[in-house]
């Protein structure tokens, strides 16, 4: 079976990044902007930054903001409407994970008309062409959803989160601006960071990897460990370091997949509204302790990479139990809580059940089943 990479057409990184969002609208000959963006970045005039540079080159744009933390299908729905009445030609999405998978929806569902039922979408669906032109410009390091062709919105009403996996939802130009970024509270910083991780170990000892994925997950795991304590605390370097790392971790994870602890963090955020990034923090080790025995050497490479000293010198069992602690320590220094207080033992049988249909839970290195999945939550308790 061959392996596929799937990248941006074209990525910007570094501070000011955002400046060439005009050029590439003007060399393109886009007309008009649907910039999906969230309230707060636009209270805080986030969204501002990116918008200031349309109004100085004059392109014209129109902004959609009913986007939700854990993006629902309402959202979709509404930003379809809004865009079929702009008579805008391409997406600016600006935000993490939430402004980003709602802007993949509505460019799908334009392009795809026969997909406007947005439960279709889940799963790997037969779109046939592109979505319309996004141009995703990341305001937080974790998701890395600016160079991965997943998205994952909220059901509501049946209380779950759905996955979509689709080559044809992939940003065509990625704007990797740590300026971006930099408003972040120490909270979401932290949260996003445990996320980009996640993606990092989960994608480096899913079934799926290979060499050549191995390689930006295990460079993702090095520079998000020298980064993200950084990071929280508003460096510069850390800053730099976290909008490389997640990226490099989602070069790698959207074509290899993810795990259990992100089929659980789903589900915890659908029936709990548990930021992602947190539910992924708390289930990764975890979910670590519980792979381990089908990762051959693999944590080997993860201790090493998270600057566990003296791994060459450790057997199996200890470098494993290393690079798990390496996690759990990584965690506890930026505020990750290790425990959910809204936990219930009579949602363990609904959240196990929600886990194993989710579209992560393939790719988990080691098989599970309803029952281990439950033990693995009641963990959280």
């Amino acid at each position: 079976m061959a392996n596929r990479i799937m990248l941006n057409e074209t990525s910007y990184h570094g501070a000011g990044a955002i400046q060439e969002i005009a050029n590439e609208a003007k060399a393109r000959a886009f007309k008009k902007a649907f910039v999906c963006t969230d309230p707060d970045l636009i209270q805080f005039k986030v969204a501002a930054k990116v918008t200031d540079v349309l109004d100085k080159e004059n392109l014209d744009y129109e902004i959609y903001s009913d986007i939700k933390a854990n993006p629902t299908i309402e959202n979709v729905q509404n930003g379809v409407a809004a865009f079929k009445k702009s008579g805008a030609d391409y997406i600016i999405a600006i935000g993490g994970g939430s402004s980003m998978d709602t802007a993949k929806a509505i460019g799908i569902i334009i392009a795809n008309p026969e997909f406007e039922d947005v439960r279709s979408l889940e799963g790997v669906a037969p779109t046939k062409k592109p979505c319309v032109p996004i141009i995703a410009v990341p305001t937080t390091a974790g998701t890395a959803a600016e160079v991965t062709i997943n998205y994952v919105i909220t059901d509501v009403e049946r209380k779950r989160k759905f996955v979509c996996v689709d080559p044809h939802d992939m940003p065509v130009i990625a704007i990797v601006d740590p300026d971006m970024m930099a408003s972040m509270p120490k909270g979401l910083t932290a949260s996003t960071g445990m996320d980009a991780l996640t993606h990092a170990i989960e994608g480096y000892t899913t079934k799926a990897a290979w060499e050549m994925t191995d390689m930006f997950h295990l460079k993702a795991i090095e520079i998000i460990s020298k980064s993200l304590r950084g990071a929280v605390n508003n460096t510069q370097e850390g800053r730099e370091g976290m909008a490389l790392g997640q990226y490099i971790a989602g070069m790698g994870f959207s074509n290899v997949g993810l795990g259990i602890a992100h089929s659980m963090a789903h589900t915890l955020g659908a029936v709990y509204d548990t930021p992602h990034g947190v539910a992924c923090a708390m289930m990764l080790p975890i979910v670590m302790e519980y792979n381990a025995e089908c990762t051959g050497e693999k944590y080997k490479e993860i201790a090493k990479a998270m600057g566990v000293e003296g791994v060459d010198a450790m057997s199996q069992e200890e470098y494993r139990k290393a690079a798990v602690e390496a996690v759990r320590k990584l965690s506890q220094d930026v505020g990750i809580p290790a425990k959910l207080e809204a936990l219930k033992e009579e949602d363990l049988d609904f959240l196990a059940e929600s886990a194993y249909a989710d579209a992560c839970c393939p790719g988990n290195p080691k098989d599970t089943c309803v029952e281990d999945l439950k033990d693995l939550f009641r963990k959280l308790m």
